[in-house]
């Protein structure tokens, strides 16, 4: 857990990049911070491992104030990602990932088990890639690698400082999915930076809308969206904010809330979705006319009914309407 107690950074007497900031990240749990450019969403960030120092307030982490804690050892039970991913291009990848617990002094059959154990949550064969180095290998694996060498440790803390914004939209997707799967298993505490909206809608389990170093609010993405607290806030997600919110929902949500329609095995032209696919990825296909029908199949790849604009705009309209409590983590 991490909390902000009435947390301030000044530069200067005319200068303040945060201004007393107070909320908590519970434990296991993403929040994002957003917000526009110069907002303070870095600077707050950098304050939990002291790469900022506080001006006034405090942040306890795990019930320790991070000001009692030594910065290097500190620094060490927190995990720290970064766009670039900061890879050391004169170490293999396995002395990459393995910094940290080498420095802790862990033995070698407890790095050897730890870099196995790693390379498998993010799908890489730790032999095939213990010997490479960074240059060896694409922009998505280098920035798997970043993230894995935050966890090497087992930190409880994750900070993550728009670890994917250098990716292609393709890449990026793909990589945010991986995560997700793997915060299932880590169930870390992280703090995520990221200046994209879709982005902190799909990883965040609370988002906190930055302005000018002050909260404009801090709430669950179905509550931002469906009630912004003030014009900032509903300026900043935009007039599309119910259209944004189908990203939440799934095609199973719907299925449970009104139904799918009948497949009309006269149209040729259908394309086959998951019941577990997004509602609004599942209208982009209908919208953009890349289907005249859209099946849906469950896990077992049976075909369960179809999706049609209808009905997704009845769905929607219960959105609105807040009848529905659906996250995109349940």
């Amino acid at each position: 857990m991490i909390s902000f107690n009435h947390v301030t950074k000044k530069y200067n007497e005319n200068t303040t990049a945060v201004n007393d900031v107070n909320f908590t990240v519970e434990q296991g749990k993403i929040v994002v911070l957003l917000g526009p450019s110069g907002c303070g969403k870095t600077t707050l960030l950098r304050m939990v491992n002291r790469l900022e120092p506080i001006s006034n307030g405090e942040i306890i982490i795990d019930n320790e104030n991070s000001m009692d804690l030594n910065a290097i050892e500190l620094r060490r039970k927190i995990g720290y990602v970064i766009q670039s991913n900061g890879l050391f291009p004169n170490m293999t990848i396995e002395e990459n990932v393995m910094i940290v617990p080498d420095l802790l002094g862990w033995s070698k059959k407890e790095k050897r088990e730890r870099f196995i154990y790693l390379m498998k949550l993010i799908g890489l064969d730790a032999e095939d890639y213990r010997k490479r180095y960074p240059h060896e290998m694409s922009g998505g694996q280098q920035q798997r690698i970043g993230v894995v060498r935050a966890l090497a440790a087992d930190p409880p803390v994750m900070l993550m400082d728009e670890p994917f914004g250098a990716l292609d939209p393709i890449i990026r997707e793909k990589i945010q999915d991986e995560f997700l799967e793997i915060q299932k298993t880590v169930k870390k505490t992280i703090l995520f930076v990221s200046h994209d909206i879709d982005e902190a809608l799909k990883m965040a389990d609370k988002i906190m809308l930055l302005r000018d170093g002050e909260i404009m609010q801090f709430d669950t993405p179905s509550e931002m969206l469906a009630h912004p607290k003030n014009e900032f806030v509903s300026q900043f997600f935009g007039k599309d904010r119910a259209i944004k919110s189908l990203s939440l929902h799934t095609v199973k949500n719907l299925q449970e809330v009104i139904g799918l329609a009948r497949i009309d095995k006269s149209i040729k032209n259908t394309k086959t979705i998951n019941v577990h696919q997004d509602l609004r990825n599942t209208l982009s296909l209908l919208m953009n006319q890349e289907a005249d029908q859209v099946v849906v199949t469950n896990d077992q790849g049976e075909k369960m009914g179809s999706i049609t604009i209808d009905l997704v705009q009845k769905y929607l309209h219960f959105e609105i309407k807040g009848k529905l409590s659906v996250s995109q983590k349940g």
